[in-house]
């Protein structure tokens, strides 16, 4: 069990990272925005998604701003899941994802921020990351092929490249849900013994796995590394659903009114214009 994180007048200060910190002072199984029984946890998520539609919108209309909201975690931690329920009342004509998987040979070929250009936000447009360009930073170093300065060159390219983002209207949250081994093993065996769920389970993830505390320091020096005042991470414990994507909706309707989107003008050609 983690340590309890500090009661303070943000509740998402005890979770943002500022330098470096160990995750198992986290405690993944910790529900710190619940509130009631789960009826209560899912209207609240309902009328938070519902007012993060309608905040997507004066970001839409609203011109050149933008948000840019990057999920990471191991297998199972719920990224797929986060974007389905928080984004559950959302136009999809102001929210796009995109997913990063292993580099193409198109990819490799080049810088690793390369494939991250084509996909940063547009104007006015809420983008989600289903993992990101941590992947680089992450999977390398764990597997020895690339060595400690490498990274920390990457670390420092990501935090120029993020700047870049920030500098030119780019509102940037970080989220890493953490999940417990236990509970990825449980997700994991769920997944092989549902046929219907099959197409999300890879071989590879048993691999990964074996991995966990060589990943575990990857995260905490990767995190500690990147997380800034303009891009700042933030460990969301995840082993429950619901309240992962609760926490994640209270903290994107939080940035979202923070950034104080005017509503769109009113356009003084269609005074009085009558629809006939």
């Amino acid at each position: 069990m983690g340590k309890a994180r500090a009661k303070s007048d943000d509740p998402f200060k005890g979770y943002r990272v500022k330098g470096k910190f160990k995750l198992r002072d986290f405690d993944p199984e910790a529900t710190p925005f619940a509130r009631g029984d789960e009826a209560a946890q899912r209207t609240r998520l309902d009328a938070l998604a519902t007012e993060l539609d309608a905040l997507q919108d004066r970001l839409h209309a609203g011109g050149e701003r933008k948000l840019l909201l990057v999920l990471q975690g191991m297998d199972t931690s719920g990224k797929d899941g986060t974007i389905r329920w928080v984004f559950s009342k959302t136009s999809p004509l102001g929210v796009r994802v995109a997913a990063f998987k292993a580099p193409t040979e198109e990819e490799r070929a080049r810088d690793f921020l390369w494939r991250c250009h084509a996909v940063v936000p547009r104007a006015g447009e809420l983008m989600v990351w289903n993992r990101s360009h941590y992947e680089d930073v992450l999977v390398p170093p764990v597997n020895g092929w690339i060595d400690k300065d490498e990274t920390t060159r990457r670390c420092e390219q990501i935090n120029a490249f993020e700047s870049l983002l920030t500098d030119t209207g780019t509102q940037i949250v970080k989220c890493f849900l953490h999940i417990s081994p236990d509970e990825q093993k449980k997700r994991l065996q769920a997944r092989v013994d549902d046929p219907a769920k099959h197409w999300k389970f890879s071989m590879g993830d048993l691999e990964v796995r074996k991995q966990w505390p060589q990943y575990m320091r990857a995260y905490e020096r990767a995190l500690a590394a990147t997380s800034s005042a303009a891009a700042p991470w933030y460990v969301i414990p995840a082993n429950d659903k619901l309240h992962r994507n609760l926490m994640i909706a209270e903290l994107l309707v939080r940035t979202l009114r923070n950034m104080k989107l005017a509503p769109p003008q009113a356009n003084p050609a269609l005074a009085g214009l009558r629809v006939e």
